[in-house]
């Protein structure tokens, strides 16, 4: 059974502190490749990790918050990537189009998300292995956030802005989600980017 709040025992706010947790983060992923989450123990954590195991519960009360944690700042830091690059293409078009904008947006996402995919085809799993509803619903929230901020230069109306940031979400997510849990090696990204340009038109985006 899930635990219904993930727990982080110490926040880092120094930076040899952050370098620890992101240490501890990154022994996870390594280890990730060679092995199911669930096969992984703190002990081996801290051992790639180089630091000793009352460390790691300075940080996390189980190995779960630390995925978890893990997850999150996964996404969060495709989503910060995702608003640069679409800040970037507003700064070298005056004259963009919608459409051919929201085009290059999902190209890109779906190229980072390429880069790492092994990576990302086990937060879609642990996601729903170890994120309790409120994390999940955090992420999510997160990510229409995003989205709102990539439409906002081009829709001015606050609830059709509203409605578009879901509904790209919604499709995004939908549909890269399910391509990686059901094939994890998964390589048709032209006609999965067709399929969501596609469906997005349907929104009437433009």
């Amino acid at each position: 059974m899930k635990n219904p709040e993930i727990q982080v025992r110490r926040k880092p706010r120094q930076s040899r502190a952050k370098l620890t947790q992101e240490a501890l983060q990154e022994s996870f992923v390594r280890l990730l490749h060679d092995r199911p989450a669930s096969q992984i123990t703190i002990r081996e954590m801290t051992d790639v990790a180089g630091v000793g195991l009352g460390t790691f519960y300075e940080y996390f009360s189980r190995k779960e918050d630390l995925i978890a944690l893990t997850i999150h700042l996964h996404v969060k830091h495709n989503a910060e990537s995702l608003k640069s690059y679409a800040q970037s293409l507003i700064k070298l078009s005056t004259d963009l189009d919608f459409q051919a904008y929201l085009q290059q947006i999902i190209h890109f996402q779906l190229e980072q998300i390429q880069a790492q995919q092994f990576l990302w085809s086990q937060v879609f799993l642990l996601e729903r292995q170890i994120s309790n509803i409120e994390s999940y619903r955090k992420s999510y929230a997160m990510m229409v956030e995003m989205w709102r901020s990539i439409l906002a230069p081009f829709i001015k109306d606050e609830e059709s802005l509203r409605q578009m940031a879901l509904n790209m979400q919604r499709v995004c997510y939908g549909f890269v989600s399910q391509a990686l849990l059901i094939e994890p090696e998964f390589n048709d990204w032209t006609a999965l980017a067709e399929d969501i340009c596609q469906t997005l038109e349907q929104f009437n985006l433009q």
